[in-house]
């Protein structure tokens, strides 16, 4: 069987989006290509120096991290061999995610006039949905009037609710009755059809134009908009274990960058230097 066999029926069956797979098939197949010995042959010291030359090629830090963790996956998951231990991943820096101010949110909205539009924004912005989590709800993932909703299948194949602002109810309810959505139909579809998924790259269009209208000159992107929901989470006290749950993040450490973001909060806590007396 093929690598990029082998790699798909894995990382599948684990429950790996398709990204993923996609992915380790790309970093695996240009290992490979670069071996000139038998994928028996291959050694630790390979992986090694292929790294290394990576490196010396001018790669990130993320991008060694990536083929290591793809190399990692095929020989140790895919052919159960053992020739990735001790290798250490690149330290990364880690840097803080552009996000928006409450008023920028709010000039984005205030540009949209598509009903679908503004919901498909709003909900984003509102729960900390990723894009693809958001074009996958359908009727029956939500709980309108009590608040939530769910993520099925979400990063990691795991479930994990979502709020469900007060303030975005009464639309959401009005949306699904003028469609007459059913149970298992998505929220938001293709406008010829119920069960063909919009493409990510809709809602990125969307976004950027109603940021450009807004006279906002930052990067944005449909994640932009899921790290303005935890660092305005953070700024209004929200404690970080509820953030965490909330963006589906397994480790805390993931979370923590939030804390910087927030900083408007910080100006509100006052130097111990003010209280002494002089």
């Amino acid at each position: 069987m093929i690598p990029d066999e082998l790699i798909r029926r894995e990382a599948l069956r684990r429950g790996y989006s398709a990204r993923t797979v996609s992915t380790y098939c790309y970093c695996v197949k240009r290992f490979l290509n670069s071996m000139q010995k038998d994928i028996k042959l291959i050694t630790k010291q390979d992986v090694k120096d292929y790294l290394y030359h990576r490196v010396e090629q001018g790669a990130s830090g993320n991008t060694i991290n990536v083929y290591l963790q793809a190399i990692k996956f095929f020989f140790e998951e895919c052919l159960r061999r053992k020739i990735t231990p001790g290798i250490i991943y690149s330290k990364t820096p880690r840097e803080i995610p552009v996000f928006l101010t409450k008023e920028e949110i709010t000039n984005i909205f205030g540009t949209i006039v598509n009903m679908k539009h503004q919901l498909m924004l709003k909900l984003m912005y509102s729960a900390g949905l990723r894009v693809s989590e958001l074009l996958s709800v359908r009727i029956q993932d939500l709980h309108v009037q009590q608040g939530y909703g769910w993520v099925r299948h979400g990063k990691g194949n795991k479930d994990r609710p979502f709020l469900i602002a007060q303030k975005l109810q009464q639309g959401l309810a009005e949306w699904i009755e003028q469609q007459g959505l059913q149970d298992r139909d998505l929220l938001f579809s293709s406008f010829d059809k119920k069960e063909r998924k919009l493409h990510p790259r809709t809602v990125d269009v969307i976004l950027k134009k109603a940021a450009k209208t807004a006279g906002i000159t930052k990067r944005v992107s449909p994640h932009t908009l899921r790290h303005s929901f935890a660092t305005h989470l953070m700024e209004n006290g929200t404690a970080l274990t509820e953030v965490q749950v909330l963006l589906g993040h397994t480790d805390p450490r993931t979370t923590l960058i939030y804390t910087h973001t927030a900083f408007p909060a910080l100006f509100h806590t006052k130097s111990p230097y003010d209280s002494l007396r002089e």
